[in-house]
């Protein structure tokens, strides 16, 4: 059969060449990786011969086996599973199909020879290209099941590849090792040495529910080893692992580090995660949970189509992988796996979306990882500030979609405030600090931190010492127009509806001046309500500014312009909302625009009218906002500026 050789991707040839040039220093996790990829096909044919019987594929005696060769040099992990297509060689191995590629490579470089450097190559889950870390050639041989014909690929990781079809492969995959020489200093071990290869199948796969089996040493090496005469005897094959499943398992016989293995077989994660969490449940319905948090973000989190992480077992037998049923999205990240007992091994994905007991797993598993993290909040500061630091953005989605658990996401929040400028806060925290008098929890929401500290809404607060929630992410814009509530007390947009800081008695103070001031102004406002009337809903006296003459505010219950364009973003039509112009009776300006209009009466003029226009505008802009007609506001302050010269 013809040759075919092909380029790599170029984000694939700049991953190889790292690879290659070792940054990192275990070498040791490549035959995890291959153990790991070999166990996931056997996984697949499992499931694929239950749900089609003309599958025709040989499932008798599933497993995965590594053979070393002490002549060539070469390590071959085979195993029989599911097996790659043509097609699927070809797309699968010489690209890395992600459009996070480019921020991966970057960042990866940046944290070349730090300790960070092997939590990204496994966060971006291509783990198959660590065996060119160990050898100078991988060749690989498959054949998918039911398919007449396999494939083999070969490659040097320089920068080609070759592909031909071949008439004589296994059902499976064979992945193929020519070792680089023994280097000590580099890490480069002897990875043909039978107890090399015990110590890492045992440290990293023991869990594998699949037998890992390596070839015996012939009798007659070992009699020599020890000066004796040599004995061909053939030996059975030795079985590496103990295929015990750690979720079955009481939590005293099971190590820290065995646990974080499973995880990395999991996740495809090079990094231990931040927590482990179990749950067992009896009666009825019984099943067994061991869930992990990651201790860092993925970089699709937030792409469509970003898969989750919980495999379903029935009795042991894996099922099903990313089983979306068992895990709400904005817990997506929670990576584990769930073995159930009464399930149907021929379920699926639709069937699971309606069974009753898939349900109230899935409300038992969501409480689990909230009251997880809660307790994190207490006892693991530390970790709990790096779980929000990576996860927090993603857990607030759950405040718009899971009703019966927006108490307890909000108590596990937290938020940037005018407290710290460093340190995040709880709602609890906030709530212990609130004035004498206070009655909301207070918040602005914008682009920045920077923007919403320098925004005029924020003014009267910081005069009276008042604390304000500082929101940025996109879905703050969101969560908060749902009018939530915590301890009792509502959370309040300092840039909507009226403001009123402040004890008893300092509040029936500012009521009774607010009164003589609007008596003073009122022909004023309702000249420039109706002079602004396409564009603002209203004109009043404010009280929450003490420098800015102006800023535009929306009344309680109306949507932001954020969220507007939010929606409008994704094609949903919303109805422009106006809003109110609110003005500070102390500024300069403001008072001298209210002389003004006394003294000319009904004869205004353009002047004043153009002054009102642009004491609009400007409130507007210093919110962040976007003119009507910048060219006509460009115009107006040129004027202004020429009659000052």
């Amino acid at each position: 059969m013809p040759t075919e050789t092909f380029e790599f991707q170029v984000e694939a040839r700049q991953l190889l060449q790292m690879m290659i040039h070792s940054i990192y220093s275990n070498k040791d996790v490549f035959l995890r990786e291959l153990v790991s990829n070999a166990s996931d096909a056997l996984d697949k044919l499992r499931l694929e011969a239950l749900r089609d019987d003309s599958l025709g594929a040989d499932v008798s005696d599933l497993h995965i086996a590594i053979e070393a060769d002490r002549q060539t040099r070469t390590l071959t992990v085979r195993d029989n599973g599911i097996g790659m297509s043509h097609d699927e060689v070809v797309q699968l191995i010489g690209t890395i199909a992600n459009s996070g590629t480019a921020k991966f490579l970057r960042e990866l470089k940046e944290a070349e020879g730090s300790a960070d450097a092997e939590g990204l190559i496994g966060q971006f889950g291509v783990g198959f290209y660590s065996s060119f870390m160990v050898a100078d050639e991988v060749t690989l041989l498959t054949r998918r099941a039911g398919e007449a014909r396999g494939t083999r690929w070969t490659s040097t990781g320089e920068g080609t590849y070759t592909v031909e079809t071949v008439d004589d492969a296994p059902q499976g995959t064979a992945v193929t090792l020519r070792l680089k020489p023994e280097d000590a200093d580099d890490q480069l071990h002897d990875y043909v040495s039978p107890w090399k290869i015990r110590e890492i199948v045992k440290r990293y796969s023991d869990f594998i529910t699949w037998p890992v089996r390596m070839a015996a040493e012939a009798a007659s090496e070992g009699a020599e080893a020890a000066g004796e005469g040599a004995d061909d005897t053939p030996r059975e094959p030795e079985t590496l692992n103990s295929m015990k499943a750690l979720w079955a398992r009481s939590r005293d016989e099971v190590s820290d580090d065995e646990y974080h293995e499973l995880y990395k077989h999991i996740s495809h994660d090079w990094i231990d995660p931040l927590t482990t969490v179990r749950l067992q449940a009896e009666g009825t319905f019984e099943y067994q949970a061991l869930l992990f948090i990651p201790s860092h973000a993925p970089h699709d989190l937030f792409m469509q189509g970003y898969k989750r992480g919980i495999q379903l077992y029935v009795k042991r037998v894996f099922i099903m992988d990313d089983c979306e049923a068992l895990m709400p999205p904005y817990l997506r990240f929670v990576k584990g796996v769930v073995d159930a007992q009464d399930l149907s091994l021929n379920v699926s994905r639709e069937i699971l979306q309606q069974d009753r007991q898939i349900q109230l797993m899935h409300r038992r598993l969501a409480k689990k990882v909230l009251s997880t993290v809660k307790d994190m909040m207490s006892a693991e500061p530390e970790q709990y500030a790096t779980f929000w630091r990576e996860f927090g953005r993603v857990l607030k989605e759950g405040l718009l979609s899971d009703f019966e658990n927006r108490e307890t996401i909000l108590a596990i929040s937290s938020f940037a405030t005018t407290h710290d400028k460093d340190e995040p806060t709880t709602l609890r925290q906030y709530v212990d600090r609130m004035k004498d008098g206070q009655e909301h929890i207070y918040y602005l929401t914008g682009e920045s931190r920077q923007a919403i500290e320098n925004s005029p809404h924020m003014e009267a607060f910081r005069a009276k010492g008042v604390e304000v929630l500082l929101l940025t992410d996109p879905v703050d814009e969101v969560w908060v127009e749902a009018d939530p509530e915590f301890d009792g007390r509502k959370l309040r947009s300092v840039a909507k509806g009226e403001v009123d800081l402040g004890t008893e008695e300092e509040k029936k103070e500012a009521a009774t001046e607010r009164e003589g001031r609007q008596q003073e102004y009122a022909d004023l406002l309702g000249w420039m309500t109706e002079r602004l009337g396409d564009t603002v809903k209203e004109v009043r006296l404010s009280s929450r500014l003490t420098v800015s003459p102006a800023c535009i505010v929306s009344d309680t219950h109306d949507v932001t312009p954020a969220l507007e364009n939010m929606y409008r973003a994704m094609g949903q039509e919303v109805p422009q909302v106006k809003r109110i112009l609110e003005l500070n009776a102390e500024h300069p300006l403001v008072s001298g625009l209210n002389g003004a209009y006394a003294a000319r009466g009904e004869t205004v003029g353009t002047g004043l009218e153009e002054t009102a226009e642009l004491l609009h505008d400007l409130a507007l802009l210093a919110e962040g906002g976007e003119l009507a007609d910048p060219s006509r506001f460009v115009r107006l302050m040129a004027d202004r500026l020429e009659r000052t010269l």
